[in-house]
């Protein structure tokens, strides 16, 4: 464990300044990723009307792009050698899985390495408040609230300390620090100098507690995400789109003018000579010379089709179907409608094998807290993901049933049906086990023959039940 002095020097000399840095380039990304995008430039003199056009131009394109394949990223499971075959909800890791709501706080996580290109989970021993029992703590942590520090960004899989900000209120930053023995807690001024709040929270985890999920890591050790590499081209579609704004409000309607006719003198005048035309009106003019005509307004195709242009480019260069941007969908079959999708279900497949490997990271060192060291050891272990892939039911069936012929086990197909989760198949697991009639049998000659009493004292709930809803989960 750090002593408080190399704590506090970690912090000053090197963490809190590449923080800084750090935190500066995620804020750009984050106004990106929301809607506060930058703005398209414009003279300092622009009248109000000119900006309010500005913002009408600005579209979240890059949050739809993180969207696009968030919603297609969703673990329904986990997979062991370990485990009983059709016994999975009673795996260790998955229990602490459940435990922790991951099942809901996975789609943020996903969310925030997709968007910054990293983000982080957190893994600390912890208990249930109702039972008192052990029980792991997993929270995810947006990378603009931590900071890890690495030997080989690219190689290693655990940081040697992380640094994360709790609060940024005020002048001072409440802060925690991580390293592969215990937990800091910390005040940070602007300056870097950090105080101690209190004494350290021992873990003992031989690791610094920090699992990374990395977007694309490279050899390089640079995590780029689905943000920042398009910033140029939605920078440029706004821009289209604040041009087409300003010749529709300005130049977009029929002048119509008069020449060879003196003007009126007063306004009086002026108020005689409007006319007022019905559609059966003409207008006659007494001098030979004046001519009645109109000038037509700017064509808004050209840039209809720039627009349409710099879309389609976001959506080649992001691997996004090009209809969930433009939202043309027409009389596409499920076949048309796969191809679309083929180039976003390649780079989803993508980030499930590095999301999935930091998951089994994650739940290996929350099984190693709970002193569940096979499971801890296990590195064969893996999440399973829901297959949100979109194609017709009858083709789905179709395809089931050709696979079912070949000799594959209809129990391993049924998580092939599509929108169906794993809760959805261990119930019809067990809906099969309770009408099968040997089963049944089975059951009835256990209880008739067990006739030895039960100890005094003895829960009903088998050893190892999930402990408690997921919220009230708390660390030690």
């Amino acid at each position: 464990m750090l002593s408080p002095t190399g704590v506090t020097e970690l912090i000053k000399k090197k963490l809190y300044k590449e923080w800084v840095s750090e935190r500066d380039r995620l804020d750009r990304i984050d106004h990106w990723y929301r809607w506060t995008q930058e703005e398209v430039h414009i003279p300092r003199s622009a009248t109000i009307e000119l900006k309010r056009l500005r913002e009408l131009s600005k579209v979240p394109w890059l949050s739809l792009v993180v969207t696009s394949a968030a919603q297609a990223m969703y673990v329904d499971g986990y997979r062991s050698t370990l485990d009983n075959v059709g016994d999975v909800n009673d795996s260790p890791p998955w229990r602490t899985w459940m435990a922790n709501g991951m099942d809901r706080r996975q789609i943020a996580l996903h969310r925030y390495a997709l968007a910054y290109g990293y983000a982080f989970a957190t893994v600390l021993p912890g208990e249930d408040p109702l039972t008192g029992q052990g029980q792991s703590v997993i929270r995810g942590v947006s990378p603009r609230k931590m900071f890890a520090l690495w030997d080989d960004p690219a190689e290693d899989d655990w940081p040697q300390y992380a640094l994360r900000i709790l609060d940024r209120s005020g002048d001072d930053i409440l802060a925690r620090l991580y390293d592969d023995t215990a937990v800091h807690n910390l005040r940070i001024g602007t300056d870097g100098e950090a105080t101690y709040l209190d004494e350290p929270e021992v873990h003992d985890a031989g690791v610094c507690p920090v699992v990374r999920y990395a977007n694309m890591l490279d050899l390089d050790g640079r995590t780029p995400g689905e943000v920042e590499p398009y910033i140029a081209i939605a920078s440029r579609i706004n821009k289209t789109s604040y041009d087409r704004l300003l010749v529709q409000h300005f130049n977009s309607w029929k002048v119509r003018y008069v020449t060879g006719m003196a003007a009126p003198d007063t306004d009086e005048e002026v108020n005689r000579k409007k006319l007022q035309l019905r559609q059966d009106d003409l207008l006659v003019a007494e001098d030979p010379d004046t001519k009645f005509g109109t000038l037509d307004g700017t064509d808004l195709g050209g840039f209809i089709q720039a627009h349409t242009a710099d879309v389609e480019t976001l959506a080649a260069a992001s691997q996004t179907p090009t209809h969930e941007l433009t939202g043309r969908l027409a009389n596409l079959s499920a076949d048309s409608l796969a191809a679309a999708r083929a180039s976003l279900n390649q780079k989803v497949t993508e980030r499930q094998k590095s999301f999935g490997a930091s998951h089994a990271q994650v739940l290996r060192l929350a099984a190693a807290f709970d002193g569940h060291e096979e499971y801890a050891r296990d590195i064969t272990g893996r999440v399973t993901w829901q297959d949100m892939e979109i194609r017709s039911m009858s083709q789905a069936a179709d395809a089931l049933v050709k696979l079912g012929a070949l000799g594959v086990p209809m129990r391993a197909l049924w998580s092939r049906v599509p929108g169906v989760e794993k809760s959805d198949v261990d119930e019809w697991a067990r809906m099969v086990e309770d009408g099968d009639p040997i089963r049944r049998m089975q059951l009835e000659l256990e209880r008739e023959f067990d006739t030895s009493p039960s100890p005094a004292g003895a829960s009903s709930p088998a050893a190892g039940a999930p402990i408690g809803p997921p919220d009230t989960v708390r660390q030690k």
